[in-house]
Formats: structure tokens, C-alpha cells, sequence
């Protein structure tokens, strides 16, 4: 595989952490949008992400969603693990939560979420996201279900078990994946 920044310039990997889907399909939007700018995008979970592929990328993008009040464990695992590789590369990070879905917690700098993780780790990228996730209560697992209705009652959010409830912002994924897509390719360390 060339790693010829013109080559790279146009290769992005998107690595997601999603525990219900959402931040997958968030992955999803985003990619088609890249794909219209002229990227060649590969999207796979976090889990999944082989260590010797990653150096064929020129961007790389990292998305994870929030479950009780915490990213998942794999995705501070993932950066520490290739915080070198992370920052040759222009990168970003983007969480889903629904803490987002309120306008003063729905950006990088008031996002109580992302500002932790970013308290966390020293890497630090070149693109920040949040984006309000979904609720779905037909689909949570009935312990699920109680907890995260206790949570919305206890945030001012929806807590009607039989709804599904969209908060996010597509218009505002579509900029971010044009961000990723402006963000200039280093050309050493690659």
C-alpha cells in the first residue's frame, strides 16, 4: 500500500464504538457525504481495527457513544495504543451522547462527555464533534430501559418506554464530515 501523502490525502478510516447502533449509522451518514467530497472512506468498529492497516490512512476519524455516563473502555485503550499513529495523521473524535440533545452541553467545549475523555488522554486531535444520539426504548433490554427512563426523568428528557426519539442533528454531521475532509494531511511522520 503507497503511503504517498497525495495517495493518503484521500484515504480515510472511521472507527466507531457504538453500543446501540447509533454512532454506527452517525459513521454510516458521514461516510456518504466524504465519499461525495472524493474520499475513499472505510468505516469498522473499533474493535475491529487491525493495527497494520492503519497506516494507509491520511485521516482517521474515531466516533464513540456514551452508555451510563461513560464511553467504552476500547476507545481510550485504541488511542493509547496508537497515540503515535493518531497524531501523524490528520484526526478527529466525535461522541454521541444525549446530554447533547440540550444547546449548552452540545458542543466539544461544553459537552461534559468529551471534555472527560479528553481530560484522559493526551492525544489531542485536530477536529472535536458532539452529537446528540437516539433513544429507543422498544429496543433496550428491560434493566436498560428502567435505568435510562430513570436518567431522562431525572434530566428533563422523554421517558414514554414505547418511544423512539431522535436527536440528532444530521445537518451538523454533514459539516463535521466536510471538516474531516478539509483537514490537511501532515506530510512527515507518514
Amino acid at each position: 500500500m503507497s503511503t504517498d501523502p497525495s495517495f493518503l490525502a484521500h484515504r480515510t478510516l472511521m472507527l466507531y464504538a457504538s453500543t446501540d447502533g447509533h454512532t454506527r449509522r452517525i459513521c454510516a451518514r458521514m461516510e456518504t457525504v466524504m465519499r461525495a467530497l472524493g474520499q475513499d472512506v472505510t468505516v469498522m468498529s473499533i474493535d475491529e481495527a487491525p493495527t497494520q492497516a492503519l497506516d494507509g490512512f491520511g485521516r482517521i476519524v474515531i466516533g464513540a457513544s456514551i452508555r451510563y455516563g461513560h464511553h467504552q473502555p476500547q476507545v481510550a485503550r485504541f488511542i493509547a495504543r496508537h497515540q503515535a499513529l493518531l497524531e501523524g495523521r490528520a484526526s478527529a473524535l466525535f461522541s454521541v451522547n444525549i446530554v447533547a440533545r440540550k444547546p449548552d452541553k452540545n458542543t466539544p467545549d461544553t459537552n461534559p462527555y468529551l471534555k472527560k475523555l479528553l481530560q484522559q488522554m493526551s492525544w489531542k486531535p485536530a477536529l472535536l464533534g458532539v452529537f446528540a444520539g437516539k433513544l429507543d426504548y422498544p429496543s433496550y433490554r428491560w434493566l436498560d430501559r428502567q435505568m435510562i427512563r430513570l436518567i431522562m426523568h431525572l434530566t428533563h428528557g422523554p421517558t414514554d418506554p414505547t418511544q423512539v426519539t431522535e436527536f440528532t442533528d444530521w445537518a451538523q454531521v454533514d459539516c463535521f464530515a466536510q471538516a474531516v475532509c478539509a483537514l490537511p494531511v501532515p506530510e512527515r511522520g507518514i
